[in-house]
């Protein structure tokens, strides 16, 4: 068994980057993530889910810490619900373990 074992569910590799589950907490008092859950990515936005206001703020979260340009980071699955499947271009699976690594304490 590996090291990164845990994560392994979590993400999936895509052409040209990672699919990442995640569960959005919106209208929280401030963007934050908080960590593993379910084999999803936990987060509070402070953004309402009103005209996808929380999907982008999500989305911009992702981008930040992936160190990811906004735009390659997309919702593809879940626009209307807590549950979402992210794309996220431009990482390795590698890359986002070693990114994600301090939030599997969680």
């Amino acid at each position: 068994m590996t090291e990164n074992r845990p994560t392994d569910p979590l993400m999936r590799p895509v052409e040209n980057g990672i699919e990442l589950p995640v569960i959005v907490l919106p209208r929280s008092s401030r963007n934050a993530i908080i960590g593993l859950q379910e084999n999803s990515l936990k987060i509070k936005i402070s953004k309402p889910p009103v005209d996808g206001q929380a999907n982008i703020a999500c989305c911009r979260l992702l981008a930040k810490l992936f160190n990811l340009a906004p735009s390659n980071v997309t919702v593809i699955r879940g626009h209307s619900n807590r549950r979402k499947i992210l794309r996220c271009e431009g990482i390795t699976l590698k890359q986002a373990q070693e990114v994600l690594r301090p939030y599997n304490q969680i």
